[in-house]
């Protein structure tokens, strides 16, 4: 009867306030959204419900012919850099020092015909005169900066957070250097710009009797209107340094943005790897880095390069191709006091376009230069695509049904295109 009478007034209690709402507790352990955290929560969702599939994880075969597919291309623009170069490098020393010229050739096309002109004339080889002095003088650069740093505390390198005190140090280590070879460098250059038809073909070596005759000529020189190696120091060890410090700086910060770009990319696919040496390899931000780096430089330093290397061609009494039409040769007669002077009589009598005589060879140079990267980049790429295929492909199965293809689609190997796809 007591159970009885409980129901019964429960009832009544439910009958008393029929619209009263029924309070239920919140389960433990839950908190209540509020109406904007609801909205952000549903929003992480629907990002993270449309995001690109995470790229499957490469295994250590492929980030191996990743590598080696770096490693090559790599070396094949340090070929390019040395040997590719030479004949375009020639033939924008031949247009900076000839001072009467008609034609500037800024542009690339017009040296086409006075190219076509020489090969007809003087044969295949006219464009590739001093490559040996060439490499002999940048493999003696090298060996002067490493002899210099173990016999001074001087480091041969610097990284990106050293000391004040390293950074002053290697600079001067890169002087020092600089100066010692400015001979040598001013004899390899002569051989790089007269004419074959009317000058004898220097030896191997003559790169070095030249420059110890310079060297030893210190204060006065052994021909009429050649400035004395102590005016050529200056100018080219202040070029130099500059090139390389300006260059180092483009080359650091072109490197941060490559990798935020990287960085940012895969952050919005939802996948950031582990391994900043797999896709794109430190090797391609490395090597596009450097090329942008020296392509910025060359074209904001060429006309210092101009006067530079018209004060080391004075009083050589030096003969060159008159690349306006590649048919003739010509004497470089000049009578420059100083860089100032030469910069001052340049502006004067052929205007500002004639600090960027020859700046048409530049740009077919890296043209070249980065058609080569492309075209090895590719080859590299496809031949590691066939050896990564050979690899996996499946054993054979008795239900020739259930036998697929070997799939290269996820194969990262042809990835985007070095040099700032």
């Amino acid at each position: 009867m007591a159970g009885q009478n409980l129901n019964n007034d429960h009832l009544k209690l439910l009958n008393f306030a029929p619209n009263m709402p029924e309070k239920r507790v919140p389960p433990p352990r839950r908190r209540l959204l509020d109406p904007e955290e609801e909205a952000l929560t549903q929003e992480y969702l629907t990002r993270m419900r449309n995001r690109p599939p995470i790229p499957p994880h490469q295994d250590s075969e492929e980030v191996a012919i990743e590598k080696y597919i770096g490693s090559g291309v790599a070396f094949v623009s340090l070929v390019a850099e040395n040997l590719l170069s030479h004949p375009f490098i020639v033939l924008r020393r031949q247009c900076q020092v000839h001072h009467v010229s008609q034609k500037y050739h800024i542009l690339p096309f017009t040296l086409l015909p006075a190219v076509l002109n020489l090969h007809t004339r003087q044969g295949l080889t006219t464009l590739w005169k001093g490559l040996g002095s060439v490499l002999l003088v940048r493999g003696m650069t090298l060996g002067v900066e490493d002899l210099v740093s173990k016999a001074t505390p001087w480091p041969k390198e610097i990284r990106t957070h050293c000391s004040l005190k390293h950074f002053f140090q290697h600079t001067l280590l890169k002087c020092v250097s600089l100066a010692i070879v400015t001979p040598f460098y001013s004899a390899s250059f002569v051989e790089t710009v007269q004419s074959e038809i009317a000058s004898e073909s220097p030896g191997c070596l003559d790169v070095f009797r030249e420059g110890f005759m310079r060297l030893l000529n210190w204060g006065a020189p052994a021909k009429g209107r050649m400035l004395p190696i102590w005016a050529l120091i200056v100018p080219t060890v202040t070029l130099g340094v500059a090139k390389y410090l300006f260059g180092m700086a483009i080359k650091g910060a072109a490197g941060k943005l490559l990798h935020a770009r990287f960085r940012n990319r895969h952050e919005e696919q939802g996948a950031f790897p582990k391994d900043l040496g797999q896709v794109p390899t430190k090797q391609d931000v490395e090597l596009t880095s450097s090329i942008v780096a020296a392509i910025i430089t060359d074209i904001v330093f060429f006309p210092c390069e101009t006067v530079v290397h018209r004060l080391h061609l004075q009083g050589t009494r030096t003969i060159v191709d008159n690349l306006d039409n590649g048919r003739s040769v010509l004497p470089i007669l000049t009578n420059y006091s100083g860089p100032i002077d030469c910069y001052e009589s340049c502006i004067a009598t052929e205007g500002n376009l004639g600090l960027y005589k020859g700046f048409g060879a530049l740009v077919l140079q890296y043209i070249a230069h980065i058609a080569l990267i492309r075209v090895s980049h590719f080859l590299l790429s496809e031949l590691g695509g066939v050896i990564w295929k050979q690899k996996k492909v499946p054993p054979p199965q008795d239900d020739p049904n259930n036998i697929s293809p070997p799939a290269i689609s996820n194969l990262t190997i042809g990835r985007r295109s070095y040099l700032l796809p």
